[in-house]
């Protein structure tokens, strides 16, 4: 008889939240974690970026002091202090989730799992942080083991902790590098370059692709290189990288660019080119576990093709994104309990938590034109926002995208002041499948900043008001 309904393995937002929800259902629950309960969002990702993001955001708005009648004198920081705030903060909520488990009876195990053959599921054969092994089974397992950043060795770009860093050693440096290259401008790389170049680093940001965020409206694209260069960042883009060098003085980046070679030369290099999936080394090959491109492949269920097994999040693949991941596991927790629900198919939004914040869903202009959708599209600038001109916010816009011959809202694109929080209103609006006329109907409160969403759904139809 199987010890646990469900093992989950990894303790990160898809797997502590699924672990709480299946105890929730009746089910007897273990999740095995081999480093930090919350998993790299919670300790080394989402949160602790967002205190260094908050920091830097707060430091550089003190050199804006005079547009608000103010002043002050001796205008520092504190950097260890800084790095600090944020591990707090880490290490906060790392507790929280411990509180969680035992509140809600979820046995935590410390230690590196690895899958065998089962009767009804994988055995999960545990190497204890200890010492010593622990074999345990389960009815079901949920896999929840997420990403690592990648590195591309060939080229010299893998992090050493010195001069070139990972999302790890850029979140708890040694020291304030006075000037950064940063490879790869998707959220991690302009989030961190927004940080170090708030306290003062030279930055600049090397992509591969013809533009900046390259998964995002095209249009939010070229606004915010717009943005972040008035801030003093600095763009490479359509650039091959074909070596990164490293001495005890700095490293030497030589990209290429349409038949051209150059070096740029800074203290410290980051490594934002994407990730890889932790599937390796865990008994996924011998169990024949269906996988593409190194993620697990799995159903609408988030089931995989080996029975009894699941996967969720990161290791199942993109949108790479925490919230998928929690959503994942709590809807693979009430279908192995049993519930008939439909297939995961939510809108998820996506977030950037620089200066300007940049948030999105759906279909981009781009991609309606390539599907060949016949769309509405609306804009609105904060510039004549009067909660946006009040608090100095002016920055940026919001787009809305409709299907034209169904009035169906399919994309919105913000780019501003805290439109990370404002997004959810248009999430909301997708996932319970609203028209235009659902969306003109709203009342939003005056004066606010989401008073631009309204408008931007107006304008899609030819009805703004306020431009």
């Amino acid at each position: 008889m199987a010890e646990f309904d469900l093992i989950v393995i990894g303790s990160g937002p898809g797997g502590y939240v699924a672990a709480i929800r299946a105890s929730q259902l009746g089910l007897k629950t273990a999740i095995v974690e081999r480093e930090n309960l919350g998993g790299i969002c919670l300790n080394w990702g989402c949160i602790p970026t967002k205190a260094l993001l908050k920091s830097g955001e707060k430091y550089e708005s003190l050199s804006h002091l005079k547009d608000y009648g103010l002043s002050a004198e001796k205008i520092g920081f504190d950097f260890d202090a800084i790095i600090q705030r944020s591990r707090n903060v880490a290490k906060q909520l790392n507790g929280g989730v411990g509180f969680l488990m035992k509140k809600n009876k979820v046995e935590v195990i410390e230690g590196t799992a690895k899958l065998e053959k089962g009767k009804d599921a994988p055995k999960v054969v545990i190497a204890l942080k200890a010492g010593g092994s622990r074999t345990v089974e389960a009815k079901s397992v949920m896999l929840a083991v997420g990403a690592r950043a990648r590195a591309i060795p060939q080229i010299g770009l893998e992090a050493d902790g010195d001069r070139i860093w990972a999302y790890r050693e850029a979140m708890a440096p040694k020291f304030m590098p006075k000037s950064i290259v940063v490879i790869g401008s998707g959220a991690i790389g302009i989030e961190f370059g927004s940080f170090y170049r708030a306290l003062g680093a030279e930055v600049t940001v090397v992509e591969a692709l013809d533009r900046i965020m390259p998964v995002e409206d095209e249009e939010v694209s070229r606004a915010a290189q717009k943005a972040f260069e008035k801030r003093g960042m600095k763009f490479r883009t359509g650039c091959k990288v074909t070596r990164v060098a490293k001495d005890k003085s700095g490293v030497k980046v030589s990209i290429e660019a349409g038949g051209k070679a150059e070096t740029l030369e800074a203290e410290v290099c980051i490594s934002a080119v994407g990730i890889t999936a932790n599937t390796d080394g865990i008994g996924l090959e011998a169990l024949g576990v269906n996988m593409d491109r190194g993620h697990v492949t799995i159903d609408g269920h988030c089931a995989t093709n080996v029975k009894g097994l699941y996967a969720i999040g990161d290791c199942a693949g993109a949108p790479w994104l925490a919230h998928k991941a929690s959503h994942e596991g709590i809807h693979a927790a009430e279908h192995i309990a049993g519930f008939k629900t439909p297939t995961v198919q939510s809108p998820i939004a996506g977030c950037t938590y620089a200066q300007p914040q940049v948030a999105s869903v759906g279909v981009t202009e781009q991609q309606a034109k390539a599907e060949k959708r016949e769309v509405k599209i609306g804009r609105f600038p904060f510039k004549v926002n009067g909660k946006a001109i009040a608090s100095g916010d002016t920055e940026g816009f919001v787009k809305t995208i409709f299907d034209a011959k169904t009035g169906a809202l399919i994309g919105a694109h913000l780019i501003g002041a805290e439109v990370t929080e404002m997004i959810q209103g248009y999430v909301t609006a997708m996932t319970m499948e609203a028209t235009e006329e659902d969306v003109h109907g709203i009342v939003y409160p005056h004066p606010t900043m989401s008073e631009a969403m309204h408008e931007a759904a107006l304008d899609a139809y030819g009805r703004v008001i306020h431009v």
